[in-house]
């Protein structure tokens, strides 16, 4: 018996791009670290969130 399922693609608002998910996801890795109650340098991970979006960046514009 085999049962079979439609895959819709997704539009371009429910699909981020490169920038937003990386964006989306080191918010997420925030928020989880800011709640373990165990040490975090946020500035250091934010520094380097912001290099990685900038190389996402220049890659975008080609």
């Amino acid at each position: 018996m085999s049962v079979e399922h439609e895959v819709k693609p997704l539009s371009g608002a429910e699909c981020p791009g490169p920038i937003e998910a990386f964006t989306d996801y080191c918010e997420a890795e925030f928020e989880n670290r800011r709640n373990t109650g165990e040490p975090f340098e946020e500035q250091d991970y934010r520094e380097a969130m912001e290099m990685v979006l900038r190389s996402l960046q220049t890659l975008e514009e080609g």
